[in-house]
This record gives C-alpha cells, sequence and structure tokens, in this order.
C-alpha cells in the first residue's frame, strides 16, 4: 500500500464537501449583494444536490472507460472550474459554477466507494471512516474558514478558495492516475446493469436512506447558521457552530464503520444514530441559544454516523468495484434527488410561515422515515438476495 496512494486519497475525500458547506455561512452577504430571496438563496444547495443526484450515472460509465484513478481526477478537475466560474459574475454565474461544482461532487461520491473496494479490500471498514472523515474534516473546514475570509476579502475571494484543495488534491492524485499502472486498470472498473441492482428490495431501501439522511444533512448545512443568526448569534458563531457540527461528524465517521463493518447487522448503529440526530432537531427547535454548541455535538454525532452507515452499507452490500461503484450510482442518484428538494422548501416553508418552528418540524418527520429505512437497508442480506460478482 503506497504511501502516495493513501494520501491522494485521503486528500480527495476532503473535497468532497467544502464547495457545499462554503455556501451557507456566505449565503446572507451573497443574498443581498445579488438580490437573491430566501428561495433563491436556498436553491444554491439545490442546484448543486440536484446534480448530485442527476449526474451520478455518469461516473459508472465514466469508470469503465478511463478507470476508477482517472474518474477521480476528471471530478477534482471539474470541481476547481466550477467554484472559479460561481465566484464571478452575477447569480447566473453562481447557479452556472454551482452545477458544474455538484457534477464532480457527483462523480467522486460514485466513484470513492468503488475505490475503497479496488484499493483497500481487505480494510473495507477502516478506509471507509477514512474517507468519511475526510469529507466532514473537509466540511468543517470551509464552514469555520469561510466568514473570516469573507470579512477580509469579500465573499467572492472567499467562495473560490475551495479550488485551492481541489487542485492540491489532483496534483497530488495525478500519479496514480496517469502511467502504466493507471493504464493497466483502465477499464477494470467494468459495468453492472442497472435491472440487476434494481430488481433488489436491500437497494431500494439504500436509496431511500441514502435520500433521507442526505436531505436532513443539505438542510442544516444551508440553513442551521441563518437559523442561529436570526435566533440572535453573531455571524461569526453561527459559523463556529456549523463547524463544530461538522468536527462533531467525525467522532462517529471515524468509529461507526469501523466497529458496524464487523457487525453481521447494521440496524443497532441505525437506530442510535437516528436518535442521536432527533435529538439536536428538538434541542435547536426548542432551545437555540440554549447550549447551542451541544445541540451540534448531538446532530453532528448523529448525522456524522447516518451518512457512514450509508456509504459502508453500499460498499458491504456489492461483491467488486464494478458492482459498488454501480449501487453507489443507482443509491447517490436517487438519494440526492431526494435530498435536493431539502433546501428549498426549508427556506419556502420560512418564508411562508416567517419563522423556523414549522421548518424544523419537518425535518424531525424526515428523521423518523430515515430510521424507518435505514433499519430496512441494514439488516442482514439472505443469501438468495445476494448480487453476483459481475
Amino acid at each position: 500500500m503506497g504511501v502516495l496512494l493513501v494520501a491522494g486519497f485521503v486528500l480527495a475525500s476532503v473535497n468532497l464537501r467544502p464547495a457545499l458547506a462554503g455556501v451557507s455561512p456566505l449565503l446572507a452577504d451573497i443574498m443581498r449583494d445579488l438580490g437573491l430571496s430566501p428561495a433563491g438563496g436556498g436553491a444554491i444547495t439545490t442546484v448543486m444536490v440536484v446534480c448530485l443526484g442527476l449526474l451520478a450515472p455518469i461516473a459508472p460509465a465514466l469508470a469503465a472507460r478511463t478507470g476508477l484513478d482517472r474518474t477521480l481526477l476528471i471530478g477534482l478537475l471539474i470541481l476547481a472550474g466550477g467554484v472559479l466560474v460561481r465566484g464571478f459574475g452575477g447569480a447566473l454565474t453562481l447557479y452556472v459554477g454551482s452545477a458544474l461544482a455538484g457534477t464532480a461532487i457527483a462523480i467522486m461520491n460514485v466513484v470513492m466507494p468503488g475505490l475503497v473496494k479496488q484499493h483497500f479490500p481487505g480494510r473495507i471498514g477502516l478506509f471507509t471512516a477514512i474517507y468519511v472523515s475526510g469529507l466532514v474534516a473537509g466540511a468543517a473546514s470551509a464552514s469555520a474558514l469561510m466568514v473570516p475570509i469573507e470579512q477580509r476579502y469579500g465573499w467572492r475571494v472567499a467562495a473560490v478558495s475551495v479550488a485551492i484543495p481541489a487542485l492540491a488534491a489532483a496534483l497530488l492524485w495525478a500519479p496514480q492516475a496517469i502511467g502504466r499502472r493507471a493504464a493497466g486498470r483502465r477499464g477494470t472498473a467494468g459495468h453492472r446493469p442497472y435491472a440487476a441492482l434494481l430488481r433488489r428490495p436491500v437497494t431500494w431501501h439504500v436509496m431511500a436512506f441514502m435520500g433521507l439522511q442526505s436531505l436532513t444533512f443539505y438542510v442544516l448545512l444551508a440553513w442551521l447558521p441563518t437559523i442561529f443568526r436570526d435566533a440572535g448569534l453573531a455571524a461569526d458563531r453561527a459559523g463556529y457552530l456549523l463547524a463544530l457540527m461538522n468536527l462533531a461528524q467525525i467522532a462517529a465517521t471515524l468509529t461507526v464503520p469501523q466497529h458496524a463493518g464487523r457487525s453481521r447487522s447494521q440496524v443497532p448503529h441505525i437506530v442510535v444514530a437516528a436518535l442521536l440526530t432527533v435529538a439536536g432537531y428538538l434541542g435547536m427547535l426548542f432551545l437555540p441559544i440554549t447550549l447551542p454548541w451541544l445541540w451540534m455535538i448531538i446532530l453532528g454525532l448523529g448525522q456524522g454516523a447516518s451518512l457512514a452507515l450509508a456509504l459502508l452499507i453500499i460498499t458491504l452490500r456489492a461483491p467488486d468495484p464494478a458492482s459498488v461503484t454501480a449501487l453507489s450510482a443507482v443509491a447517490q442518484s436517487s438519494g440526492y434527488l431526494i435530498a435536493a428538494v431539502g433546501p428549498f422548501v426549508f427556506g419556502l416553508l420560512h418564508q411562508l410561515v416567517g419563522g423556523w418552528t414549522i421548518p424544523l418540524a419537518a425535518g424531525l418527520a424526515v428523521c423518523a422515515f430515515q430510521l424507518v429505512f435505514g433499519v430496512l437497508a441494514a439488516r442482514p442480506e439472505r443469501p438468495s438476495d445476494r448480487l453476483a460478482p459481475s
């Protein structure tokens, strides 16, 4: 196992969320500068999440032609280009650049579980924990750094700053994706017919669980700082609370996949994760400025565990990299389409009722459905339900 391989893999994982997480701390300034309504502000995240859903199927086709390693490199380069585009111009370039960044993240999201299966087949739990933790750490860093950068240089410079780690990851991963070894792996991702996947009940359960846990995450990613600012907290403190929520996820993402990956059933982990998420929502609903740091830690643990379990289940429920990549595409495509409505509807509800009680209550209802489908996805498969290797 090469040091460069692991380092490139980790740095790539760090780039899976900053382009998304970096929007919400800047949202008030973006809306004011460009004259966007609350629904229009929420639509920035919605555009990206829609791309995560609609364009995820690109990744298996691209991987079948170029290999998983080169597909990841392509995703990193598109990501850097997208965040640069959205930092300049008006509302149109903001949404176009966000769509490009969302496309890149869609590709990278799908191939990461396949890369775990391809490069680290004997350590799936460990490397799922590593890359999901990198994902969360990237989101936390973006949440914490956006406001200080914005206060010094403006929101546009802050928004495009996330291109720097994307370009750094592309440079580090390039030796893995280009050369003899990469050429030898070209096309090894293969192709898995989607019909075989869709005939399995667990595929539908994973799709629903992935979508619902993503919806709860992206709603708060888009609106959490605004909720706290409306409750009376300063902008920088609201941004730090979002960063704290993301940092708290790391404790779960580092530990839950390793423990759950060794278990025959992941149901107990699903239940605990859902209950923690519900507790965090309840704290924000009834006591938003009383111990807000506690609610963020609880919420972060629940959401981090939920995300890690969703990605772990994708890797565990398929026998080879091609099947993992296909299942990842199916689950993340439909899942993120479910999640995409969240930030927009959340903002629209707030716009209609003028407060956050109804939107947060709707979030609690989503958590209940997340628990149901998570339990169904996490149950041990019967031998007759397992997918044969491609």
